[in-house]
Formats: C-alpha cells, structure tokens, sequence
C-alpha cells in the first residue's frame, strides 16, 4: 500500500510559496510534535535554506513530553532553533520571544517592519498559531487537511507582519512509514485512505510503544496486532448487517481518537530512531 496525496492546488502553492520568499525575512515552519521527522517537508527544507529559521512542533499537548525534550534537543543540536508549542494551551510569547531574539540577533536584517512566513504541511495546526500570533481568528481554520488555500498577510505586532501559506505535501515519500505516520496524524484526507490498514500499522505502533494504551481504552482482553480491530469493534457495538464486526468502522475510530489525543500523549517518531535533517 502506497499513501500519497499531492492535489494540484499543493504544486500551485508551492510555486506562490517561492515567489513570496523573498519578501520574507523569517519563516515558522510548523510541524506535528507527535511526528517531527514525518511531518516536516524535505522539500521546504531547501526551500527556506537561507531564511532565518525557527521551527515549531505543535500539538505538543498530543506527544510524549519526553520524547519531544529528546527532539528539541536534537533539532537545536542542528542549528535549528525549535520550540514545543500547543496552539490550544500555549500563550503566543513562547513563539514570539524566538522570534524576536532570532531577528534581533540577525546581522543580515535591517531594523523596521519584520514579515514572518508560516509553512509547513496540511493539518499541522499553521493557522492555529498564526490566530494566536494575532489574537484573532484571522486565519481559517478546520480538522480537514487542506483547509488554507489562499496566502494573506496579518498584523501581528506594530512592526510584525505574518503570512499564512497552504499546506504542501511532497510529490512523493520516501517510504512507506513516512505516509503512515502522516496518515495517522490526519496530514491525509481520510476519505483516501485504506483505513483499516493504516489502523492495523498504527496499532502495531501503540503495542511497541505504549502497550498497555489499547488495553486500558478499549477494555481489551489482549493486545495484538491482529485482535485490535475487531476488539475495539465488539467493545464498542460496531457491527454490520448479519451480525459481522464493522472492522473499518473500528479503524476510523481508532484513528480519531488518537488524533485527539484520546489514547493519550504518544509520539510516533523518535530521534533516536529517526535521522534528522
């Protein structure tokens, strides 16, 4: 199984996102605290490579506080400089602050009005922070990839100005983990998605990495890969016509609540078995 998703609105983006950069003098690249690695476009990387650069691992309320301690070490290790960040729980200094002490630091920007850009890819949580940047909800927001579509500039301050940009997938992942992890996380429109797969890949994950997680929320009497499913199906009545268990109604729910955090805080990359760009 092949998870890829790239519309024809994404490539167009990417072109607006690269004539826009050079009016840029910062770019906040947002990812998935949950999968720092995955969910982090190569692409921009090289994109943005002489941008000042600050990225931020949202939904940080979703992970494991942890594993994101290990990855904020790590990132800044690189050179980047990284903040954890909840959209929902996080007042806007904890971005600001880097902000301004990267701009400030900068020897390569004049004083006057600063322009931020906000990248990363769809469902990352980008216009979640750019509302809280500005106090408002100026940017669009929504649970469905691919929400913003458009490119729009925003006050933030009296001399910071913000750019939204839509979220860009990559034409094609280097592996097959990569579309999982992102498919997982809600990166990929559901409705293209081979649910139960990516369930079964995502149940597996939980076993290895938190087991008792699938026990104590479904009620499970054991946990393996090949039970989760049709458990969760039966403890929770989902059953179709005949009396058969609705096994990808189980699937979507078991996704949904793990991107909801339902499950608990469970990251699914780790950097010390993840290379970091």
């Amino acid at each position: 199984m092949t998870v890829q998703w790239f519309p024809g609105h994404m490539a167009k983006a990417r072109r607006e996102l690269v004539a826009r950069l050079p009016q840029v003098d910062l770019v906040v690249e947002v990812a998935d605290a949950r999968v720092p690695v995955a969910s982090r476009n190569p692409d921009l990387a090289q994109l943005v490579s002489d941008k000042l650069h600050l990225l931020v691992l949202n939904k940080a309320d979703l992970a494991s506080p942890p594993v994101t301690d290990k990855w904020l070490q790590a990132i800044r290790d690189q050179g980047t400089e990284a903040v954890a960040f909840s959209a929902l729980f996080d007042r806007r200094q904890k971005i600001l602050q880097p902000v301004e002490r990267l701009l400030t630091n900068s020897r390569t920007i004049s004083s006057g009005e600063f322009r931020l850009m906000v990248v990363g890819i769809p469902n990352v949580g980008k216009s979640a922070v750019i509302n809280k940047l500005v106090g408002k909800k100026s940017a669009k927001v929504g649970a469905r990839p691919g929400v913003t579509r458009g490119q729009q500039w925003m006050r933030v301050a009296k001399n910071l100005m913000v750019m939204d940009t839509p979220g860009v997938l990559w034409p094609k992942f280097e592996n097959q983990e990569t579309g999982y992890k992102l498919a997982a996380v809600g990166a990929i429109r559901e409705e293209i998605l081979p649910l139960e797969e990516v369930a079964l890949w995502l149940g597996q994950e939980l076993l290895r990495r938190s087991p008792l997680t699938l026990e104590t929320t479904y009620n499970l009497e054991k946990s393996d890969a090949v039970s989760i499913l049709p458990g969760i199906a039966r403890r929770r009545g989902l059953y179709i016509s005949g009396g058969q268990l609705d096994t990808e109604r189980a699937a979507g729910l078991l996704l949904r609540e793990f991107q909801q955090g339902k499950l608990g805080r469970i990251s699914l990359d780790d950097p010390e078995e993840a290379s970091i760009a």
